[in-house]
């Protein structure tokens, strides 16, 4: 049969009772808490003072008046004296004689919640041992009597500390464990190195930020634990640490491919360093993008005004040639009047690829099987090649489909196939690879047998209007392929490799949800017509489908079936709140969540749309959604 408390604590006063020693538990309000029946009877004190809530200081007062402390003329005094003591909360042992002639030890001690225990021994037996062998034994002197006595005091004493601190130690060796429990929870890892460079101390959450690394690395060095890339990055930073200056730094762990931003703080003391290390991959591909969206802003604003003028410019140029070509002109001006309507055409073009960098353009990842991508891709970058350049495409992604912007992602991948055959010239090699980066990103690799970068082009061949193929090279090719990848939150790197050159294009990787085929869906849509029309794609595509014209009206049917396994919303509705935020009133656990719009990519709404869910750009075709659904047609 289970025990209750208060059988537990009839169980815990029968057990005090029974002990030879008197012993009361005061509060940090010196209040009695706690005694036994050996208190009451050691000190004969009336009911009122053993009764829970009775003050201390009346109990002293009790027993100064009986005459237990002796000849006392203050009163008030004394017992003001023993509650100031009290309160001190601190560790003491003394020893007196009672008013009844026997004689009792006193052991106090604070404890860790407020407050304090005192336990009360009986040592008269003891007193009068020591009075019998001093009467006793005339052959030994005083001095050695003495002596005695007074290390059996001292014993007493010393037993009374040794408790202390047991419990002390105790109470530091479940704050220790708590203190490693609560660092071995959290989401980095905390380390200190000592002067060789040995680890001290870890909370063994290394290899969950950096892995690969030693999961334990107490006693070892910290280039054994980190391997070489990474202790490469640290040690110029730890060394500094050593020197006494703190610092934090970011490095990419390249063999997870995780961005880790890692804090040193010297350690005094000891002369170590203290070591914080964070893995933020998923936090700097949001500031990535986040950067790059304020620099295209920055750049629209400076361009914008130019491209008016300049468009304004053109317009009067190829009016005016168009004008000339109905002339009766001499024949060496027809070949400048040519040349003159090329050079404007041309202008226009750079300006319309001008206005599509800087523009308010937004990523629009939809459901994309890599596989028939590539596929669909392979025609394509095939044509624009001459016969001597060979393609190869190595698709290492999985099967199942992935948010990507394929459009975009096609026109980047496209003009790096097409800088690689310019490299190339007549004959050579060219290969696309496409593979999975530690579940975290998606990386395409295109690389050819030409002549690889120049030094110069290592350095700036991402930056707009830089080009090595003079007149026949606008420069923006790379710029905007590394304005579509880091809109994207991804990072563009330029290499040679075995000679030749190599780009790699590293995107979030974002696999689209698995949904239940038959599951229910909610459909919120204000308009009637189209909310017939989507309601049947939801039905052949095998769900079960429930209907909302507004956001409140959704909220209220999401609360109310708890079935509901993906809800497809229009971004704009009836009433005030728009589908984002119903996405956003859901919460995190929330079912699969859709939106769509007819909204221009430049509207705010649009954008906020992108950040909170996959979104449909309408019209839409039953198989567009399919993909969206993670069912069958996707593309």
């Amino acid at each position: 049969m289970p025990t209750t408390e208060a059988d537990t604590q009839a169980m815990t006063m029968a057990g005090l009772n029974l002990i030879q020693q008197a012993l009361s538990i005061y509060d940090s309000d010196l209040r009695l808490v706690v005694w036994n029946e050996r208190f009451r009877s050691m000190f004969d004190l009336p009911d009122h003072l053993v009764e829970r809530g009775a003050p201390f200081d009346e109990t002293i007062r009790f027993l100064v008046k009986r005459g237990e402390y002796g000849d006392v003329d203050d009163v008030e005094g004394f017992v003001k004296e023993r509650v100031d003591l009290a309160l001190a909360f601190e560790p003491h042992y003394i020893e007196r004689q009672m008013a009844n002639g026997r004689w009792i030890s006193v052991e106090g001690s604070p404890l860790p919640q407020g407050g304090w225990v005192a336990v009360y021994t009986d040592i008269t037996s003891v007193k009068r041992q020591e009075e019998l062998l001093r009467t006793r034994s005339e052959a030994l002197s005083g001095q050695l009597l003495s002596r005695a006595e007074e290390l059996a005091t001292t014993n007493r004493k010393l037993e009374s500390t040794v408790i202390a601190l047991e419990e002390a130690k105790r109470q530091l060796t479940e704050i220790e464990a708590r203190t490693r429990l609560t660092t071995e929870m959290m989401p980095a890892h905390i380390a200190h190195v000592g002067p060789d460079r040995r680890y001290t101390y870890s909370n063994r959450r290394l290899s969950a930020v950096m892995p690969g690394s030693l999961p334990d690395p107490v006693g070892i060095h910290a280039a054994d634990v980190l391997g070489v890339q990474p202790w490469s990055a640290i040690a110029p930073h730890l060394d500094r640490a050593f020197a006494g200056q703190s610092s934090v730094f970011e490095f990419t762990h390249e063999p997870s491919s995780r961005r880790i931003r890692v804090a040193l703080t010297p350690d005094q003391s000891a002369g170590g360093v203290y070591i914080l290390s964070m893995d933020i991959t998923e936090e700097t591909q949001a500031r990535t993008a986040l950067q790059q969206t304020r620099r295209r802003e920055l750049a629209a604003q400076m361009v914008s005004g130019l491209a008016h003028d300049f468009s304004n410019l053109l317009t009067i140029v190829l009016g005016a040639q168009s004008k000339l070509n109905t002339m009766t002109l001499p024949s060496e001006a027809e070949g400048l009047v040519n040349a003159t309507l090329t050079a404007a055409r041309r202008g226009g073009e750079l300006l319309n690829r001008i206005a599509d960098m800087t523009g308010q353009r937004a990523p629009h990842p939809g459901p994309t099987s890599p596989a028939r991508f590539l596929a669909d891709l392979e025609p394509l970058a095939r044509s624009t090649l001459p016969p001597g350049i060979s393609l190869e495409i190595d698709n290492q992604l999985p099967d199942s489909p992935l948010l990507l912007d394929a459009g975009r992602l096609q026109d980047a991948l496209l003009n790096l196939v097409l800088n690689a055959r310019d490299a190339c010239g007549q004959s050579g090699r060219i290969k696309l690879t496409a593979r999975s980066v530690q579940d975290t990103w998606c990386e395409f690799e295109v690389s050819d047998t030409g002549g690889g970068f120049t030094d110069s082009a290592l350095t700036h061949a991402l930056d707009p209007f830089f080009t090595t193929k003079g007149d026949d090279g606008s420069g923006l090719g790379l710029a905007m392929v590394y304005d579509t990848v880091k809109l994207s939150g991804g990072r563009v790197r330029v290499a040679n490799k075995d000679g030749g050159a190599r780009v790699t294009l590293r995107l979030p990787l974002k696999k689209v949800p698995h949904i239940e085929a038959s599951g229910l869906a909610l459909l919120v849509e204000d308009n009637e017509l189209i909310r017939t029309h989507v309601r049947e794609m939801l039905i052949e595509l095998g769900h079960s489908v429930v209907e909302a014209s507004s956001a409140e009206e959704a909220m209220s049917l999401a609360e109310d079936i708890p079935d509901i396994s993906v809800i497809l919303s229009d971004v704009s509705l009836e009433g005030e709140a728009t589908g984002v935020d119903l996405v956003g009133a859901l919460g995190e656990a929330r079912p699969h969540c859709f939106l769509m719009t007819s909204l221009p990519e430049t509207d705010p709404l649009f954008r906020r749309a992108v950040e909170r869910a996959p979104v449909l750009r309408k019209p839409f075709e039953k198989s567009v959604l399919a993909g969206y659904l993670g069912k069958e047609d996707t593309r």
